[in-house]
């Protein structure tokens, strides 16, 4: 994402929050952008200011992508836009509420956006960036991914599905020369938690992060080669031994024998 040409980017979210300041930060890259987003006034106010602060081509899409049409139109320009190198899959929802406290459809909404839509705007853009050479997939996901119990459980397995799924996406692109990237945020200062249900300034201080530095950690550690990036984690050892655990569980979760602890 450094070098003369980096081609576009397509963010999805992108109209506030993690979204906007992604499309700020990929600007000052030299990446020209295609921001997707519900709001048309804020999106176009973006548009306006990082073009004429950047000198970068900025497409404003306005989509719903809870809506299947709209879903369908982003779909298509990721397959057939081949200016596309870059897809930040930031669009999302969250819950904070317990599961018996919860609407059911609300986390019915929850998990079309941060799971469906997801899986089905990579699915439009990978083979794309196969057939060309290289691409870039930067994944938005939470640490809920792997610590479920702290907030709403539909919300933390929707991030725990990002997590998996885009581990399985680096294994299967990475010789392909296309990068995957999943970032896992703790509370951020954004809009998100009190669309969540429980308005930011609630939250303690010393555990919120400021959005622009949230994304500035992300996109340093995508430039450290980073898989996996925990942007408040201090030290990167816990998580190499988290996977190092994990891994060394893979050799003996599927035997055709019963452990022997279960033997009567």
């Amino acid at each position: 994402m450094t070098h003369s040409h980096p081609g576009a980017a397509l963010i999805t979210g992108a109209s506030s929050g993690i979204g906007a300041i992604y499309a700020d930060r990929l600007a000052r890259r030299g990446h020209d952008l295609i921001l997707v987003a519900r709001n048309r006034e804020r999106l176009n106010a973006l548009a306006r200011r990082l073009s004429d602060e950047t000198g970068r081509s900025v497409e404003v899409v306005v989509a719903d992508l809870a809506d299947k049409e709209d879903l369908a139109r982003v779909e298509n320009i990721l397959r057939t836009d081949a200016s596309i190198t870059t897809l930040v899959n930031n669009a999302g929802i969250g819950a904070t509420r317990p599961l018996l406290e919860s609407n059911v459809d609300k986390l019915d909404d929850l998990l079309t956006l941060n799971v469906n839509v997801l899986t089905r705007l990579t699915y439009a853009a990978a083979p794309g960036f196969v057939a060309r050479g290289g691409g870039t997939i930067i994944n938005i996901a939470s640490i809920v991914a792997i610590a479920p119990e702290i907030l709403n459980g539909v919300y933390g397995g929707s991030k725990a599905f990002v997590l998996a799924f885009s581990q399985s996406l680096h294994k299967e692109l990475q010789e392909k020369n296309v990068r995957v990237q999943v970032v896992l945020p703790g509370a951020t200062a954004t809009d998100f938690w009190e669309i969540a249900g429980t308005p930011v300034q609630y939250l303690p201080s010393a555990i919120v992060m400021k959005a622009e530095d949230m994304v500035d950690a992300a996109l340093a550690g995508f430039d450290q080669g980073e898989f996996v990036t925990i942007p408040a984690l201090p030290d990167i050892a816990d998580l190499d031994a988290y996977e190092a655990a994990r891994q060394k569980l893979m050799p003996n979760l599927s035997l055709s024998a019963p452990a022997a602890r279960y033997s009567r």
